[in-house]
């Protein structure tokens, strides 16, 4: 348990510096975000065309509302916990790409779903924008991780974990 530990924080380390650089963010983090928002305007395109994105911006072309995807919002962090724990754990490896795979594709699925639902309360309550935003969706995107992580670890084959 303590080389876990130990080797998760060295990991969760090495990756939030990394997204930090400044080459990393120009070539990977905000062209990743401003797909974030071009996917959530396809999806909210299905049933209101009166959205558009730029950059990693969302906008109501009917009021002017618009949310910008920052950091912290586009599930990048949350992928980073799950991405070190998968790392971390002693598993054979097509399991932790597996899971790592699984686990992105969960946390980004319940991030359009954030986006989405804030937009729409921003247009809606701005009081309940920022309580969602800064707590409830938050907690819930870092939870979906963890319980990724947890059903994964359900999967990981027992003699290996056993033996290491």
């Amino acid at each position: 348990m303590l080389r876990f530990l130990l080797l998760f924080a060295a990991i969760l380390g090495v990756l939030f510096v990394a997204e930090l650089v400044q080459p990393v963010e120009q070539h990977v983090i905000l062209p990743f975000t401003a797909a974030v928002a071009k996917v959530s305007v396809w999806l909210v395109g299905l049933f209101d065309s009166h959205v558009i994105a730029y950059g990693k911006v969302l906008q109501s072309t009917r009021n002017g509302f618009a949310i910008s995807i920052e950091r912290g919002c586009n599930g990048v962090e949350a992928v980073i916990i799950l991405v070190s724990a998968m790392l971390a754990f002693p598993a054979p490896w097509k399991h932790r790409f597996v899971g790592i795979g699984i686990g992105f594709v969960a946390i980004q699925l319940l991030n359009l779903v954030r986006i989405i639902s804030l937009f729409y309360l921003g247009q809606w309550n701005r009081v309940w924008f920022d309580w969602f935003h800064l707590y409830l969706w938050q907690a819930l995107i870092v939870l979906d991780a963890l319980v990724v992580f947890l059903v994964w670890l359900r999967y990981v084959p027992r003699e290996r974990m056993e033996s290491a």
